[in-house]
Parts: C-alpha cells; structure tokens; sequence
C-alpha cells in the first residue's frame, strides 16, 4: 500500500479575481476553481493551487487569455 494521497488537499486556496464576467466555456479552462460573478462586474475564482507552478500556470493561461487580472489572493494553506 502507498502513502499517496490527493494534492488538492493538502493545496492552498487561491483566490483570484479578474476584471469582468467570463462565459461558461471557462469552466473547463479553469477546471477545479469555483468561478464565481460577482455583482461588480468581475469575475472570482477561486480553488486549490498545488503549487507554484501550478499558480504561475494558471496566471499564464490568464494573461495569455487577454484578461485583467485584479488580485491573487493566497487564503489558506501550507506555506
């Protein structure tokens, strides 16, 4: 038997928020984050990051995507 266990639950929560509502079609994109649209006109995601590749992946795929990004948040987790 192995000492595996899932990362995302050990993962720190991040939390991230970017300039607009985004369409359904992020869901997938952004697999694993719970996207929230805020009464503000932005959008939060928001969800486990394993690691900070993990993180700068996921700023990547926003930068690259053409959003804003407002704010990175880190809410919880191991440091």
């Amino acid at each position: 038997m192995s000492d595996q266990h899932d990362n995302t639950t050990s993962a720190p929560i991040y939390q991230i928020r970017i300039e607009g509502h985004l369409g359904e079609h992020w869901v997938d994109v952004f697999d694993g984050l719970d996207i929230t649209l805020m009464d503000d006109g932005n959008t939060l995601l928001r969800g486990p990051v394993v690691d900070q590749a993990a993180l700068h992946g996921l700023l990547r795929r926003i930068r690259d995507s053409g959003m804003t990004l407002i704010s990175v948040t880190r809410l919880s987790g191991h440091q």
